[in-house]
């Protein structure tokens, strides 16, 4: 059976589901004004025609293009827990599909595999098959590899990496990234007074994407750097950095790390003298979803930055009503990406997805709330501000609903 027949037979399925869900319908992207350019293409076969080898879905009139949507993710890999997840994003896209009601759009799926060669395989057959837009992949080194075949034919990516460095040229990441986390809880530690900042990290990929972007956030809020402490993954190496960064002076301390290290990190903190009276203790997206910090008394107070409470839950509840389970972490990502191109779909065929729409200043509407793509490919997001308490997480700033900046 070909990724077509397979797209369109399960297209079916969850229609039948659906049918009988008494949800409202599930967020869509925020209109964006379509521009006329389409994406620079590098070389001279950018896609601009119908050809006998592209993908059609049947019983669609041959004076009309099909919305063909190449999906990338890893279904075969050796990894249990990976192939899960990519079912499961596969199962969002397809539900985002449902949910525009765009019945034009045509999802062909290629297997990741194991990145490099597998991935750059996945890109040729897509391209091959007509995809104006792919979505995926999944890893970093799937998406350097993807991205510059696709470029090639003007073809954007939408890949779901969180490594910066395979952003840009076409490629953009909806994933969560930390340079948001840590943006947007610095930017509210200095609105509410700290100034004097200090941060633990761990020795870690996501440790220097954390103190690069604290880095970045202390300057553009004014701060003051007064010490950067990293730590092995290991609680018992946490007393000489934890100590260090008590005694810095700072007024606010960002703590890079979540679960049992972080709290061994904290209390250490606070037997050090950095107590919660005295020192602002500030997280990451690593805190998020994570009751055990409820009952850490030296977390009290302490301020992170992750999507709203539940903003996810009526994706969640529609998921469930079509599959039977609950979607894995990572597939509201999916669902976004599919989404986005629903929505710009509107567009005359092979200009659909343009470097300027896809990089609206006004941004889209989420699952986990607005987001929009900057120049080098990142993406940003509109987070919350939570507090810790007994009672669980409080928002004390809660996720903007535009990126329109308010009149003074």
């Amino acid at each position: 059976m070909s990724s077509s027949q397979r797209s369109v037979r399960r297209f079916c399925a969850i229609a039948a589901a659906l049918a009988i869900a008494a949800c409202a319908p599930a967020p869509k992207p925020a209109p964006a004004p379509i521009a006329a350019a389409p994406l620079p293409a590098v070389s001279g076969n950018a896609l601009d025609r119908e050809l006998p080898g592209y993908l059609r879905l049947p019983g669609l009139g041959s004076d009309q293009v099909p919305v063909r949507v190449g999906v990338i993710l890893p279904f075969s890999s050796g990894a249990t827990a990976t192939r899960n997840l990519a079912a499961s994003m596969m199962k969002a896209a397809e539900l985002a599909m449902f949910d525009s009601g765009n019945r034009n759009i045509l999802l062909m799926t290629a297997d990741e595999g194991n990145g490099g060669a597998d991935a750059a395989n996945a890109a040729q057959q897509l391209l091959a098959q007509g995809a104006e837009i792919i979505v995926g992949p999944l890893f970093g080194p799937s998406v350097s590899a993807v991205a510059p075949i696709a470029r090639g034919r003007g073809v954007p990516v939408l890949a779901f990496s969180t490594e910066k460095s395979v952003a840009g040229n076409g490629a953009y990441l909806l994933s969560f990234l930390p340079q948001n986390e840590v943006r947007r809880v610095i930017s509210y530690a200095a609105d509410n007074g700290h100034h004097r900042f200090a941060a633990l990290v761990p020795q870690s990929a996501y440790g220097d994407l954390a103190q690069a972007a604290f880095q970045d956030s202390v300057a553009s809020v004014h701060g003051s750097v007064v010490d950067v402490e990293s730590f092995a993954a290991n609680a018992g190496t946490v007393a000489a950095p934890a100590e260090a960064v008590a005694k810095s002076g700072a007024d606010a301390v960002l703590i890079a790390q979540g679960g049992v290290m972080l709290r061994a990190l904290a209390p250490t903190l606070s037997l050090d003298g950095a107590t919660r009276d005295k020192v602002k203790l500030l997280g990451t997206g690593l805190w998020d979803d994570d009751p055990s910090l409820a009952r850490e008394a030296s977390l009290e107070g302490s301020w992170y930055a992750a999507p709203a409470p539940n903003a996810d839950q009526e994706f969640v509840a529609k998921y469930r009503t079509a599959f039977g389970s609950a979607p894995a972490q990572l597939a509201s990502l999916a669902y976004d990406a599919v989404s986005l191109v629903a929505l710009l779909a509107q567009g005359p065929a092979y200009h659909r997805f343009t470097q300027a729409a896809l990089m609206d200043p006004n941004g889209f509407a989420g699952v986990n709330g607005i987001f929009r793509f900057q120049r080098d490919g990142t993406s940003e997001r509109g987070l919350a501000v939570l507090e810790v308490s007994p009672a669980g997480p409080v928002v004390v700033s809660p996720a903007p609903t535009t990126f329109q900046a308010k009149n003074s």
